[in-house]
Protein backbone atom coordinates (compact mmCIF):
# COMPACT_ATOMS: atom_id res chain seq x y z
CA UNK A 1 0.00 0.00 0.00
CA UNK A 2 0.81 3.51 -0.38
CA UNK A 3 1.97 5.46 2.66
CA UNK A 4 3.11 9.51 2.83
CA UNK A 5 6.54 9.29 5.06
CA UNK A 6 8.45 12.02 6.19
CA UNK A 7 11.92 12.33 4.62
CA UNK A 8 14.31 15.58 5.46
CA UNK A 9 11.40 17.29 6.27
CA UNK A 10 9.60 16.69 3.09
CA UNK A 11 6.79 14.29 2.61
CA UNK A 12 6.91 11.20 0.27
CA UNK A 13 4.52 8.72 -0.85
CA UNK A 14 6.21 5.37 -0.63
CA UNK A 15 5.19 1.73 -1.03
CA UNK A 16 5.16 -0.30 2.46
CA UNK A 17 3.63 -2.92 4.08
CA UNK A 18 0.30 -3.97 4.20
CA UNK A 19 -0.89 -3.96 7.69
CA UNK A 20 -2.79 -7.41 9.59
CA UNK A 21 -5.10 -6.38 11.75
CA UNK A 22 -4.86 -7.35 15.55
CA UNK A 23 -7.39 -9.17 17.41
CA UNK A 24 -8.76 -5.76 18.97
CA UNK A 25 -8.60 -4.18 15.40
CA UNK A 26 -10.60 -2.94 12.65
CA UNK A 27 -8.47 -2.55 9.26
CA UNK A 28 -10.11 0.09 7.63
CA UNK A 29 -9.73 1.26 3.98
CA UNK A 30 -8.58 5.29 3.81
CA UNK A 31 -11.24 7.55 1.47
CA UNK A 32 -10.10 10.52 3.59
CA UNK A 33 -7.79 12.16 6.18
CA UNK A 34 -7.68 15.14 8.00
CA UNK A 35 -5.12 17.41 8.51
CA UNK A 36 -3.68 18.86 12.19
CA UNK A 37 -1.13 21.16 13.37
CA UNK A 38 0.83 18.51 15.04
CA UNK A 39 1.16 16.67 11.71
CA UNK A 40 3.64 20.11 10.83
CA UNK A 41 5.57 18.85 13.87
CA UNK A 42 5.84 15.51 13.30
CA UNK A 43 7.59 16.34 9.76
CA UNK A 44 9.61 18.98 11.92
CA UNK A 45 10.50 15.78 14.03
CA UNK A 46 9.45 17.10 16.97
CA UNK A 47 5.92 15.25 17.45
CA UNK A 48 6.31 11.12 16.73
CA UNK A 49 3.89 9.13 16.64
CA UNK A 50 3.53 7.21 19.88
CA UNK A 51 4.44 3.74 20.76
CA UNK A 52 2.20 0.97 18.71
CA UNK A 53 0.94 3.68 15.49
CA UNK A 54 2.63 3.77 11.78
CA UNK A 55 5.44 6.32 11.75
CA UNK A 56 4.14 8.26 9.27
CA UNK A 57 1.29 11.70 10.25
CA UNK A 58 -2.57 11.53 10.14
CA UNK A 59 -4.62 11.49 13.47
CA UNK A 60 -8.22 11.33 11.99
CA UNK A 61 -9.81 9.80 9.20
CA UNK A 62 -13.02 8.21 7.35
CA UNK A 63 -13.15 5.30 5.63
CA UNK A 64 -14.35 1.71 4.83
CA UNK A 65 -13.98 -1.84 6.95
CA UNK A 66 -11.98 -4.04 5.38
CA UNK A 67 -11.82 -7.06 8.37
CA UNK A 68 -12.28 -7.56 11.91
CA UNK A 69 -10.03 -8.80 14.58
CA UNK A 70 -11.74 -11.85 16.24
CA UNK A 71 -12.41 -9.63 19.53
CA UNK A 72 -13.59 -6.11 17.98
CA UNK A 73 -16.12 -8.51 15.45
CA UNK A 74 -17.31 -9.79 19.15
CA UNK A 75 -17.69 -6.56 20.72
CA UNK A 76 -18.85 -4.54 18.47
CA UNK A 77 -22.07 -4.36 15.62
CA UNK A 78 -19.73 -3.43 12.52
CA UNK A 79 -19.30 -5.19 9.45
CA UNK A 80 -17.16 -5.64 6.22
CA UNK A 81 -18.13 -2.63 4.23
CA UNK A 82 -19.03 -0.54 7.07
CA UNK A 83 -18.13 3.49 6.53
CA UNK A 84 -16.46 4.82 9.77
CA UNK A 85 -14.49 7.68 11.01
CA UNK A 86 -11.58 6.91 13.41
CA UNK A 87 -9.36 8.97 16.07
CA UNK A 88 -5.50 7.30 15.76
CA UNK A 89 -2.33 8.14 17.04
CA UNK A 90 -0.68 8.30 13.93
CA UNK A 91 -1.13 6.97 10.72
CA UNK A 92 -3.85 8.44 8.65
CA UNK A 93 -1.74 9.64 5.58
CA UNK A 94 -1.83 6.21 4.06
CA UNK A 95 -4.42 3.46 1.86
CA UNK A 96 -5.22 1.09 5.02
CA UNK A 97 -4.63 1.19 8.74
CA UNK A 98 -5.71 -1.03 11.63
CA UNK A 99 -7.40 1.07 14.45
CA UNK A 100 -8.41 -0.46 17.84
CA UNK A 101 -12.15 -1.10 17.58
CA UNK A 102 -12.56 1.37 20.84
CA UNK A 103 -11.07 4.67 18.85
CA UNK A 104 -13.76 3.60 15.69
CA UNK A 105 -17.15 5.11 15.14
CA UNK A 106 -19.70 4.62 12.28
CA UNK A 107 -20.05 7.54 9.89
CA UNK A 108 -22.59 10.09 11.16
CA UNK A 109 -25.97 9.54 7.89
CA UNK A 110 -25.47 12.34 5.07
CA UNK A 111 -21.85 13.24 5.44
CA UNK A 112 -19.22 12.95 3.19
CA UNK A 113 -15.92 10.78 3.55
CA UNK A 114 -14.39 14.14 3.67
CA UNK A 115 -16.65 15.72 6.48
CA UNK A 116 -16.43 12.52 8.73
CA UNK A 117 -12.54 12.67 8.74
CA UNK A 118 -12.53 16.08 9.73
CA UNK A 119 -14.62 15.10 13.25
CA UNK A 120 -12.31 12.48 15.26
CA UNK A 121 -9.93 14.79 16.63
CA UNK A 122 -11.04 17.85 16.42
CA UNK A 123 -14.30 17.10 17.77
CA UNK A 124 -13.14 15.07 20.78
CA UNK A 125 -10.84 17.44 21.56
CA UNK A 126 -12.95 20.12 21.43
CA UNK A 127 -15.90 17.84 23.68
CA UNK A 128 -13.23 17.23 26.20
CA UNK A 129 -11.62 20.60 26.77
CA UNK A 130 -15.15 22.05 27.11
CA UNK A 131 -17.50 20.03 28.06
CA UNK A 132 -15.30 17.38 30.12
CA UNK A 133 -12.34 19.70 31.57
CA UNK A 134 -13.82 23.53 31.22
CA UNK A 135 -17.79 22.22 32.86
CA UNK A 136 -19.64 24.51 29.74
CA UNK A 137 -23.19 24.44 30.63
CA UNK A 138 -25.94 25.84 28.13
CA UNK A 139 -26.19 29.51 28.51
CA UNK A 140 -22.62 30.34 29.78
CA UNK A 141 -19.54 31.96 27.49
CA UNK A 142 -17.00 30.52 26.74
CA UNK A 143 -13.83 32.19 24.80
CA UNK A 144 -12.47 29.81 22.04
CA UNK A 145 -8.81 30.91 20.84
CA UNK A 146 -8.19 31.34 17.43
CA UNK A 147 -10.87 31.53 15.50
CA UNK A 148 -9.87 30.33 12.40
CA UNK A 149 -8.07 27.47 12.98
CA UNK A 150 -9.16 23.70 12.24
CA UNK A 151 -9.78 22.90 16.05
CA UNK A 152 -11.78 26.36 16.57
CA UNK A 153 -13.91 25.10 13.31
CA UNK A 154 -15.59 22.37 15.73
CA UNK A 155 -15.62 24.20 18.73
CA UNK A 156 -17.33 27.25 18.26
CA UNK A 157 -20.38 25.49 16.22
CA UNK A 158 -20.55 22.39 18.93
CA UNK A 159 -20.54 25.62 21.56
CA UNK A 160 -23.27 27.32 20.03
CA UNK A 161 -25.18 24.13 19.21
CA UNK A 162 -25.44 23.45 22.84
CA UNK A 163 -26.78 26.65 23.71
CA UNK A 164 -23.25 28.59 24.54
CA UNK A 165 -22.18 32.42 23.89
CA UNK A 166 -18.91 32.30 21.69
CA UNK A 167 -15.97 34.91 21.93
CA UNK A 168 -13.20 34.37 19.74
CA UNK A 169 -10.88 36.12 17.86
CA UNK A 170 -9.08 36.91 14.82
CA UNK A 171 -5.53 38.14 13.68
CA UNK A 172 -6.58 38.71 10.28
CA UNK A 173 -9.81 41.01 9.51
CA UNK A 174 -10.26 39.72 6.71
CA UNK A 175 -11.25 35.69 7.88
CA UNK A 176 -14.00 37.71 10.25
CA UNK A 177 -16.85 37.22 8.08
CA UNK A 178 -15.99 33.62 7.38
CA UNK A 179 -15.62 32.85 11.03
CA UNK A 180 -18.32 35.01 11.76
CA UNK A 181 -20.32 32.05 9.89
CA UNK A 182 -19.60 29.26 12.27
CA UNK A 183 -21.84 31.39 15.16
CA UNK A 184 -19.07 33.04 17.25
CA UNK A 185 -21.21 35.46 19.01
CA UNK A 186 -17.93 38.09 18.90
CA UNK A 187 -14.75 38.43 17.25
CA UNK A 188 -12.07 39.96 19.19
CA UNK A 189 -9.61 41.75 16.04
CA UNK A 190 -6.57 41.24 17.52
CA UNK A 191 -5.10 44.13 15.94
CA UNK A 192 -7.22 46.71 17.24
CA UNK A 193 -7.97 45.13 21.01
CA UNK A 194 -6.69 42.40 23.63
CA UNK A 195 -8.57 39.72 24.33
CA UNK A 196 -8.43 40.56 28.26
CA UNK A 197 -10.14 44.14 27.03
CA UNK A 198 -12.67 41.71 26.65
CA UNK A 199 -12.85 39.75 29.32
CA UNK A 200 -12.84 43.18 31.72
CA UNK A 201 -15.90 44.63 29.67
CA UNK A 202 -17.70 41.70 29.79
CA UNK A 203 -17.47 41.44 33.92
CA UNK A 204 -17.98 45.12 33.99
CA UNK A 205 -21.56 44.74 31.90
CA UNK A 206 -22.24 41.45 34.67
CA UNK A 207 -21.49 38.45 31.75
CA UNK A 208 -18.18 37.23 32.59
CA UNK A 209 -16.51 34.34 30.83
CA UNK A 210 -17.39 31.05 32.30
CA UNK A 211 -14.49 29.06 30.07
CA UNK A 212 -11.48 29.79 28.08
CA UNK A 213 -10.11 27.09 25.73
CA UNK A 214 -6.97 28.11 24.63
CA UNK A 215 -4.32 27.60 22.01
CA UNK A 216 -2.36 30.82 22.06
CA UNK A 217 -2.05 31.72 25.74
CA UNK A 218 1.03 33.95 26.36
CA UNK A 219 1.36 37.27 28.36
CA UNK A 220 -2.31 37.70 27.89
CA UNK A 221 -3.96 35.01 29.24
CA UNK A 222 -2.80 35.90 32.81
CA UNK A 223 -4.76 39.64 32.41
CA UNK A 224 -7.66 37.79 30.93
CA UNK A 225 -8.27 35.17 33.98
CA UNK A 226 -8.27 37.86 36.26
CA UNK A 227 -12.00 39.01 35.16
CA UNK A 228 -13.71 35.56 34.51
CA UNK A 229 -16.68 34.08 36.19
CA UNK A 230 -16.88 32.79 39.81
CA UNK A 231 -15.62 29.01 39.51
CA UNK A 232 -14.57 29.28 36.23
CA UNK A 233 -11.89 27.30 33.93
CA UNK A 234 -9.52 28.39 31.50
CA UNK A 235 -8.29 25.09 29.81
CA UNK A 236 -4.90 25.46 27.81
CA UNK A 237 -4.50 23.13 25.35
CA UNK A 238 -1.07 24.91 23.85
CA UNK A 239 0.59 27.95 24.13
CA UNK A 240 1.25 28.79 20.03
CA UNK A 241 1.59 32.77 21.91
CA UNK A 242 3.80 32.07 24.01
CA UNK A 243 5.21 29.92 27.00
CA UNK A 244 5.02 32.77 30.10
CA UNK A 245 2.11 34.91 31.74
CA UNK A 246 1.92 37.01 35.03
CA UNK A 247 -0.87 35.66 36.86
CA UNK A 248 -2.67 37.44 39.37
CA UNK A 249 -2.93 34.91 42.46
CA UNK A 250 -5.79 36.97 44.10
CA UNK A 251 -8.53 36.76 41.76
CA UNK A 252 -7.95 32.67 41.30
CA UNK A 253 -8.46 32.39 45.60
CA UNK A 254 -11.59 34.91 45.56
CA UNK A 255 -12.91 33.54 42.34
CA UNK A 256 -12.32 29.81 42.84
CA UNK A 257 -11.06 29.97 39.63
CA UNK A 258 -9.40 26.58 37.81
CA UNK A 259 -6.60 26.46 35.71
CA UNK A 260 -5.92 22.85 33.47
CA UNK A 261 -3.92 21.80 30.75
CA UNK A 262 -5.04 19.51 28.84
CA UNK A 263 -3.79 17.15 25.80
CA UNK A 264 -6.34 14.27 23.96
CA UNK A 265 -2.86 12.48 22.86
CA UNK A 266 -1.76 11.94 26.60
CA UNK A 267 -5.27 9.95 27.09
CA UNK A 268 -5.44 6.04 27.11
CA UNK A 269 -7.20 4.30 24.26
CA UNK A 270 -9.96 3.21 27.01
CA UNK A 271 -10.10 7.34 27.76
CA UNK A 272 -10.22 8.43 24.50
CA UNK A 273 -13.05 5.33 23.37
CA UNK A 274 -15.65 6.86 26.05
CA UNK A 275 -14.72 10.01 24.82
CA UNK A 276 -16.02 9.23 21.40
CA UNK A 277 -18.63 7.13 22.78
CA UNK A 278 -20.17 10.29 24.62
CA UNK A 279 -19.40 12.56 21.40
CA UNK A 280 -21.44 10.21 19.25
CA UNK A 281 -24.74 10.09 21.85
CA UNK A 282 -24.44 13.91 22.20
CA UNK A 283 -23.36 15.29 18.79
CA UNK A 284 -24.02 12.49 15.88
CA UNK A 285 -27.56 13.73 15.52
CA UNK A 286 -26.33 17.05 15.42
CA UNK A 287 -24.15 16.47 12.14
CA UNK A 288 -27.18 14.61 10.63
CA UNK A 289 -29.60 17.53 11.16
CA UNK A 290 -26.95 20.24 10.47
CA UNK A 291 -27.60 21.67 13.40
CA UNK A 292 -23.69 21.74 14.04
CA UNK A 293 -21.91 21.67 10.21
CA UNK A 294 -18.71 20.14 9.78
CA UNK A 295 -16.37 23.03 7.81
CA UNK A 296 -14.05 21.70 5.56
CA UNK A 297 -11.94 24.48 4.27
CA UNK A 298 -10.38 23.08 1.19
CA UNK A 299 -9.44 18.94 -0.21
CA UNK A 300 -6.11 17.99 -1.47
CA UNK A 301 -5.72 14.45 -3.64
CA UNK A 302 -3.21 12.35 -1.75
CA UNK A 303 -0.23 13.46 -3.60
CA UNK A 304 -0.51 16.71 -2.85
CA UNK A 305 -0.03 16.22 0.87
CA UNK A 306 2.94 19.04 0.87
CA UNK A 307 0.41 21.69 -0.79
CA UNK A 308 -2.49 21.02 1.62
CA UNK A 309 0.56 21.51 4.95
CA UNK A 310 1.17 24.67 3.43
CA UNK A 311 -2.25 25.81 4.31
CA UNK A 312 -1.83 25.38 7.58
CA UNK A 313 1.66 26.45 7.75
CA UNK A 314 0.21 29.71 6.68
CA UNK A 315 -2.48 29.68 8.59
CA UNK A 316 -4.46 30.07 5.50
CA UNK A 317 -7.59 28.23 6.77
CA UNK A 318 -10.69 28.90 8.17
CA UNK A 319 -12.01 25.45 9.11
CA UNK A 320 -10.36 21.63 8.01
CA UNK A 321 -7.92 20.58 5.32
CA UNK A 322 -8.72 17.44 4.30
CA UNK A 323 -6.68 14.79 1.84
CA UNK A 324 -8.76 12.63 -0.22
CA UNK A 325 -7.41 9.32 -0.36
CA UNK A 326 -9.42 7.30 -2.93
Amino acid sequence: MKAILVENGKLKIEEVENPKEKANEIRVEIHAAALNRADLLQKKGTYPSPAGWPQWPGLELAGKILALGEEAAKNTNFKVGDKVCALVGGGAYAEVICVPYKLVLPMPEGLSYEEAAAIPEAYTTSYLNLFKEGHLKEGQTVYVAAGASGLASAAIPMAKGFGAKVITDALDPAKREAIASLGADYIVDLTKEKVSDVFRRLSEAGTPVNCAMDCLCGEDMGESLQYMAEGGYYVVISTLAGVTTKLYLRPLLTRGLHITGSMLRKRSIEEKGALLEELREHLWKKFEDKSVKVKVYRTYPFDRAEEAQQVLEKSENIGKVVLKVK
